[in-house]
C-alpha cells in the first residue's frame, strides 16, 4: 500500500490548500456580506427618509432588516460553490446601493 503523500505532487500541500479555501470563503462570506449589507442599509434608510418616516424610525428598520440580510448573505456564501460570483454579486451590489442611496440623499438635502 502507498501512503497519501505519496500520490500526491511534490510541492503541494491539500491541507494547506484547503485552509485557503476556507479561509477565502469566510473572507468573502464576511467582508462581502457586510459590503452588501451596509449597501443596503444606506439606500433602505434613505429611501425610507425620503418616503416621510422618521429618520432613526427608518435608521433602525433598516438595521434590523440588515441584520436578517447579513445572516442569509453569510450562508449563502458559504453553501454556494461559486466563490468568486458570490463575492462579484456581495461586492458590486453593496457599491451599487451605496451609491444609489447618496444619489438618493443628495436628493433630500
Amino acid at each position: 500500500m502507498s501512503t497519501p503523500s505519496a500520490t500526491l505532487e511534490p510541492g503541494r500541500n491539500p491541507v494547506r490548500a484547503q485552509r485557503l479555501r476556507i479561509a477565502a470563503r469566510v473572507g468573502v462570506a464576511v467582508l462581502g456580506g457586510y459590503a452588501f449589507t451596509w449597501g443596503l442599509v444606506a439606500l433602505s434608510t434613505a429611501l425610507l427618509f425620503k418616503a416621510g418616516m422618521g429618520f432613526h424610525d427608518a435608521e433602525f428598520l433598516s438595521t434590523a432588516i440588515g441584520l436578517l440580510v447579513f445572516l442569509v448573505a453569510l450562508l449563502w456564501t458559504i453553501a454556494t460553490r461559486r466563490l468568486l460570483l458570490a463575492a462579484v454579486l456581495l461586492a458590486g451590489g453593496g457599491a451599487l446601493m451605496a451609491v444609489a442611496g447618496s444619489l438618493v440623499q443628495a436628493s433630500i438635502v
